[in-house]
């Protein structure tokens, strides 16, 4: 087998898919690309088992051929070439040649056959998005998983279509994030859980693009197409918590404040709350909002008043500056409000603006006990 290719087209390609290869793999042959040349075809794979992408892209050729080519050492190969053909060439010994401008370089390859084959998605349910609403969704979501491996279904994204809206539903059980968009392509209901790696992978390949992503699914499995890209993974087996029930309805008390203010606010007292609970006061009287924290066993301590608007009685409630900070990185808006009724029930943040049409976002974060 014999293929000539434009180097930055090559490593353009083959990192889009690097990212799926883990450092530690338990099968060897998975610290290799899988190589499928068709004619004019190339076809790239990486894998982990769980999560597999592919890409396929034009070469001069017309053999045809398959190989598993070590992943890191391509990689850093290709890292190191200005912009030029390269030719590769398939040897006896299993030796794969690369011929560039500056010389000839030789690496071993492994056999094919033992290359894992890509899960098939058989009895699929179809739907499609554009690029641009699953991107933005990974992007609202993934920052609230759980990382406890005793509770998977907490360390992915929940996807749920219904005929209406799309809701993306992502918590650790200290915070929530809920991102749903109305007006797309109407679907039959559907639930399913996206393990954390391969959104991470597409949220890196979708960027902004407003192309259309065919997704497929069954109890199993998933595979997102997009443009020359396929990507297939394994779906976290379970039921998601029904999240409808921890969302407080009556919220009385609603604070609104300029998103920047807050935040910049938050990071500053937050320096000098206590590092194991990440503690932080907010106080409500009048349209004023006092952010306070203290570390009791360093004696430090850190007060700032805001300017804000509040709707509501007078109310003391503690949080994680860290949940708050992070949810307030997350949004784009100039303006948020937090809803609250009692200090022991969780507080829900909105943005007020800078939402597309049929586009909304609830935050939920749970509170921390006051001390006296």
């Amino acid at each position: 087998m014999k293929f000539i290719v434009s180097s930055n087209t090559l490593l353009k390609n083959v990192n889009t898919i690097g990212g799926v290869i883990n450092n530690n793999n338990t099968l060897p042959i998975l610290d290799n690309f899988l190589f499928e040349l068709k004619g004019n075809e190339l076809t790239i794979t990486g894998s982990d088992l769980e999560t597999t992408i592919s890409t396929t892209f034009e070469v001069e050729s017309e053999d045809e051929g398959k190989i598993a080519v070590p992943s890191k050492i391509l990689t850093d190969t290709l890292k190191t070439f200005p912009a030029q053909p390269l030719t590769f060439i398939q040897k006896d010994g299993n030796t794969l040649e690369i011929v560039s401008e500056q010389g000839n370089y030789q690496l071993a390859y492994e056999d094919a056959s033992e290359y894992p084959q890509t899960p098939d998605v058989e009895e699929a349910h179809l739907t499609k998005l554009p690029a641009s609403v699953i991107s933005e969704a990974i992007l609202k979501t993934i920052f609230a998983t759980g990382n406890d491996e005793l509770r998977p279904i907490m360390t992915g994204v929940l996807f749920q279509a219904q005929p209406d809206v799309f809701n993306f539903v992502a918590t650790d059980a200290h915070r929530l994030v809920k991102y749903s968009r109305t007006g797309l392509q109407s679907v039959e209901a559907a639930e399913y859980i996206m393990p954390k790696k391969p959104l991470n992978l597409l949220k890196n390949i979708l960027g902004g693009n407003n192309d259309e992503v065919t997704i497929e699914y069954n109890q199993t499995n998933t595979r997102f197409t997009f443009q020359n890209i396929v990507l297939t993974c394994r779906l976290i087996d379970g039921k998601y918590p029904n999240y409808d029930a921890v969302i407080p309805k009556e919220n009385p008390n609603v604070l609104t404040i300029n998103r920047n203010l807050f935040l910049s606010s938050l990071k500053r007292v937050a320096i000098f709350s206590n590092k194991t609970t990440n503690q932080i006061r907010l106080k409500l009287i009048g349209n004023s909002l006092t952010i306070s924290a203290e570390d009791v066993d360093f004696a430090n301590k850190a007060e700032e008043r805001l300017p804000c608007e509040y709707n509501g009685t007078d109310l003391q409630i503690g949080f994680n500056s860290k949940f708050l900070i992070e949810m307030l990185n997350n949004l784009q808006s100039d303006d948020i409000t937090l809803e609250m009724s009692e200090p022991n029930r969780a507080g829900i943040i909105k943005p007020v603006d800078g939402l597309e049409e049929g586009e909304e976002i609830l935050m939920l974060v749970m509170p921390v006990m006051l001390n006296a």
